[in-house]
């Protein structure tokens, strides 16, 4: 019998090799000092971790905020970082692993295999989960040991069949990796990448490409000419899944992802490498109908919002997320017409020195409003007169979100300041977000305030993130 064929003992996950504490007093015991008979006595502080509401409300949140693999290591990075690894924080990681089918365990294991410095194995050594069934402890297995070698037999567990897949795909020649693609639906990140600029072999990785997938490598399919002017019959799959208002709703693909996947795929070019592709123009109109039809996949906050543009000249220059061509204009004029979409209650005011209230809706293309925009009085940048506008105009607000690019502040008044002022004089606890969308670093938010916020830069993610910081969330 092949290697692979045959399970491996039941054991538990290897040790993280990291020493429980000796010695000291128990949990919740008062320490001893080191002079006989003397006693220390020690104040003990109630951290909202310490208590049983909190550390359910964790562990039941972590599969939903990490779901994937991806999420987990970024979610260890930012843990370690900012705190240690204590019991509770241990078991909702094991649980992610064993509340869980055995084959999710594995195509998770296949498809994000390390990042951020953390790996599957890492996690395994961290939390120790005990392996609720067969399966997942010889996914568990593979995992911390990986096998001794791979048989020609698929695995007869099914759970680990898209394991040996893997492991077969690293050495099989082009013939055997085109049948493991389709019969164990091996994703991209599963494959060497010496086959990822062949176009058969995306060919066969098409039909079980998910949408965020498929606009991410829109480039890469046209690259290999398999997404090409002449394919008409990938040409018509892949704009219509990109159209598709099921597929769409299903992603949550927020619409400025797909704006930065339009602006990068009309430019020919990546970002990295020196690759280029011609441009299918099916797919950038495909691209721009998704941009407006992604509306209702945003989670509006419910709040009383004041969306304020800068539109001083310097907007107009560098660029977002990483994308030729999305500027911090056109990155701000998107998020007014996402603002107009999906919120009840908002005003969207631009401002330099002064302030011009823009009446946009959400019929508007997104080129009218980049016009409407560029056409305003340019100058200089100061982020304190949404707060002021509001409150010379009696508008009551919950938040205000103010889109810049690197210049936060050249006003007489700092913007904490006058939000201060306007919760005083309106007796409402309103919330500032300043977005630097190509600042490397700023400073306007008061750390003491729990209602401010500094996002420095902007990508697709930041969108979501203003709106439940807004919506309390």
């Amino acid at each position: 019998m092949p290697p692979s064929a045959r399970s491996p003992p039941k054991t538990r996950a290897p040790s993280s090799g990291v020493s429980k504490p000796t010695g000291g007093a128990p949990s919740g015991a008062s320490r001893r000092s080191a002079t006989p008979g003397a006693r220390r006595k020690t104040t003990r502080r109630s951290s909202p971790w310490r208590w049983p509401a909190t550390r359910r409300a964790v562990a039941e949140a972590l599969p939903k905020v990490c779901r994937t693999g991806t999420h987990l290591f970024h979610f260890a990075a930012y843990v370690d970082t900012m705190r240690g690894w204590g019991r509770g924080l241990r078991r909702a990681i094991a649980d992610w692993y064993t509340n869980v089918d055995a084959e999710d365990v594995a195509f998770q294991a296949v498809k994000y295999q390390q990042r951020d410095g953390w790996s599957h194995r890492d996690m395994l050594r961290l939390a120790h989960p005990v392996a609720p069934t067969a399966e997942h402890n010889i996914v568990f297995n593979w995992i911390a040991k990986g096998w001794p070698g791979i048989g020609d037999e698929p695995h007869p567990t099914k759970a680990a069949q898209v394991i040996w897949a893997f492991e077969r795909a690293k050495r099989a020649e082009k013939s055997e990796l085109l049948k493991l693609i389709t019969d164990y639906r091996l994703p991209r990140e599963a494959l060497p990448t010496q086959w990822l600029t062949d176009a058969d072999v995306w060919a066969a990785l098409l039909p079980n490409l998910g949408l965020t997938a498929l606009i991410r490598n829109l480039g890469n399919l046209s690259r290999c000419r398999l997404l090409a002017a002449g394919n008409r019959e990938v040409v018509s799959e892949v704009t219509l899944r990109i159209t598709s208002k099921e597929l769409l709703r299903k992603a949550r693909v927020h619409p400025i992802a797909i704006l930065a996947a339009l602006m990068t795929y009309q430019a020919g070019k990546g970002v990295r490498g020196d690759g280029t592709w011609t441009v299918v123009s099916q797919v950038v109109d495909a691209l721009d109908s998704a941009f407006y039809g992604a509306f209702g996949n945003v989670q509006p906050s419910g709040k009383r919002l004041v969306l304020a543009l800068d539109v001083s000249g310097s907007m107009a220059r560098g660029m977002i997320a990483g994308t030729p061509g999305l500027t911090p204009r056109v990155g701000s004029a998107a998020m007014a017409l996402v603002t107009a979409a999906t919120e009840r209650t908002y005003n969207i005011i631009a401002f330099s020195r002064t302030m011009v209230h823009i009446d946009i809706t959400p019929r508007q293309r997104l080129d009218d409003v980049v016009r409407a925009v560029s056409s305003l009085e340019f100058g200089g940048t100061d982020c304190a007169l949404p707060m002021l506008w509001a409150l010379e105009s009696r508008v009551d607000a919950d938040a205000f979100v103010i889109l810049t690019d690197n210049e936060t502040w050249a006003g007489a008044i700092h913007p904490a300041q006058a939000l201060q002022n306007y919760r005083v004089q309106t007796g409402i606890p309103a919330k500032l977000i300043v977005v630097g969308m190509t600042s490397s670093g700023f400073s306007i938010a008061d750390p003491d305030d729990a209602g401010m916020l500094d996002c420095v830069g902007f990508d697709t993610a930041t969108p979501q993130v203003i709106s439940d910081f807004a919506a309390d969330r």
